[in-house]
């Protein structure tokens, strides 16, 4: 789920566009739908987010389309790090008030049935949750048959009402007796792959989509680079290259796994879409090149020419875009130089690679689209923010620039080697403190980023892209690693009665009412639902 990310376009190139980013000032409130153009392919190039063509009647999505809600164990289930309850990764920070307590989160656990409901009401087909590792095997060794037992529950529960599962097998948590360093350890990736065949052999007869690691760019960076995650080191660069390479490594292990149980499987890691290609589609691409034909000698070289086509596709960057750029670049090159000469001394992700009978280890492009823009989430401390000012130099997540335009260019980067692609997240984020909701300065609520980001849908597909998939984050509001002030979910949650779930946002809009209506839409051919 989100830390920070980015979002604006240029209508002319359908580009990420420069910005003056000392600026602090809000996004004017806008809307970026256009008149549909005379083919889906201008209208994709000028950056519209409403596409033409169709008759009111034909679909304009395929049934087979997954619209969906994305959601995380940790952060909805509750029933984790307190007394006598399972501990995962967070549970120090939580027990020194480093954090605030995850506690009941919107109480998935107990409330599935009803909450499920919610999901289809929508006329969602598709759910995505987690299998949480630290539940089922609270210490080492020792196997929870309940909780494993109420997990197939929520997943039966899902196929009863239509919802086709999606599962993430480590959403940015693993428990508590691995240890926070868990990611750095050389036995890491085998671990995962032995807590992946326990699933697939309890559950696997309940679900066909996987979700391996999520957001793996996100969770090496904020664990050792920039301290969001636990342990919270900042600028172990070294770690978090060490991470990187364990967590691709415990994806290729993992993807062995499922497909040599479920050989129809469909398989992937979703990475956070980032303006900054090592940090990004550089991990996709090291999970195709041997599908491209490319040798392990030639390897860098290739990924050089991938990695000057994913800038193309972007605006010329600002001088702290550049700068960053070069900074995440020349380390990651280093270290993947050292990773094709090594041989015989450890068996390394490339070695991992190489060795399996799969040329490619994906089944389908992952993306979640929030901000991608990496240097503008840099702001001077003190800046003016939803319920106040911030001395934080990162921009709050309810701060973060709204740029659906920017999807599509997303969407057209990684669409790549026949995959289809997968927003497996997708989401606007507001505030709320202390039981007060603070609107968003720029103006944007989620009934209007629902039509204008799945306008941006429908226009890529319309010009050829293959995205074959949409979950909104999230159902409802729930923990943000480390608080409850972020807020993301379709209906609100009253904390003070101990979680209890509104009919509306957090905002007073109904954000649900929104999707059913584009959904429904969208399935019978009705584009006015974007508009």
């Amino acid at each position: 789920m989100p830390l920070s990310r980015v979002r604006r376009c240029d209508p002319a190139r359908d580009k990420l566009a420069p910005v003056d980013e000392t600026s602090t000032k809000p996004e004017p409130k806008k809307s970026t739908t256009r008149k549909a153009a005379a083919s889906p392919r201008k209208a994709v190039a000028r950056g519209a987010t409403a596409a033409p063509g169709g008759n009111r009647g034909d679909p304009i999505v395929p049934e087979e389309f997954l619209f969906g809600v994305a959601t995380a164990g940790f952060q909805v289930e509750g029933g984790f790090n307190g007394p006598g309850e399972p501990a995962n990764n967070w549970a120090n920070w939580e027990a020194a008030g480093r954090v605030e307590p995850s506690g009941i989160a919107i109480d998935f656990w107990n409330r599935y049935e009803d909450q499920l409901d919610l999901v289809a009401s929508m006329g969602c087909n598709s759910f995505r949750m987690s299998v949480e590792w630290a539940r089922v095997e609270p210490a080492e060794g020792e196997i929870d048959d309940k909780a494993l037992a109420r997990y197939a529950a929520i997943l039966d529960a899902c196929r009863g009402r239509g919802l086709e599962p999606l599962v993430t097998l480590a959403h940015f948590t693993h428990p508590e007796w691995l240890g926070v360093d868990f990611w750095l350890r050389p036995d890491a990736p085998d671990r995962f792959a032995g807590w992946t065949e326990l699933v697939l052999d309890r559950l696997g007869d309940r679900c066909r989509r996987w979700v391996t690691l999520n957001e793996v760019n996100i969770l090496a960076s904020g664990s050792f680079l920039i301290g969001q995650f636990p342990p919270g080191r900042v600028g172990a660069a070294r770690d978090t290259a060490e991470a990187f390479e364990n967590l691709l490594s415990a994806h290729v292990a993992a993807y062995e796994a499922i497909h040599r149980s479920q050989p129809d499987a469909v398989v992937g890691t979703n990475t956070a879409s980032t303006s900054l290609y090592e940090l990004d589609r550089m991990l996709t691409d090291l999970l195709l090149f041997r599908g491209r034909g490319v040798a392990r000698r030639d390897l860098i070289p290739w990924l050089a020419a991938r990695r000057h086509e994913w800038y193309q596709e972007l605006a010329p960057p600002g001088i702290k875009e550049r700068a960053l750029r070069g900074a995440t670049a020349r380390p990651a090159m280093r270290r993947l130089g050292a990773s094709v000469r090594r041989s015989g001394r450890s068996r390394g992700l490339l070695d991992r690679i190489e060795e399996s009978e799969h040329e490619r280890l994906i089944d389908v492009v992952q993306i979640d689209y929030y901000d991608p823009l990496v240097s503008r989430h840099l702001r001077m401390p003190g800046h003016h923010t939803a319920g106040g000012r911030s001395w934080s130099p990162a921009r709050r997540l309810w701060d973060d620039v709204v740029n659906p335009g920017g999807l599509i260019t997303y969407l057209r980067a990684n669409a790549s080697d026949g995959l289809d692609v997968w927003i497996a997240e997708n989401g606007l984020c507001n505030r709320v403190r202390n039981g007060r909701s603070y609107d968003r300065l720029d103006g944007w609520d989620r009934a209007r980023y629902l039509r204008e980001n799945l306008a941006a849908v429908v226009a890529a597909r319309d010009a050829g892209i293959p995205v074959a998939a949409y979950f909104h984050w999230t159902l409802a509001d729930n923990y943000e690693w480390g608080s409850y002030e972020p807020r993301f979910g379709l209906f609100g949650v009253d904390r003070a009665r101990r979680a209890r779930v509104s009919n509306l946002d957090s905002m007073g809009g109904d954000a649900a009412g929104a999707y059913r209506e584009i959904i429904a839409g969208l399935r019978s051919g009705d584009r006015s639902v974007l508009r």
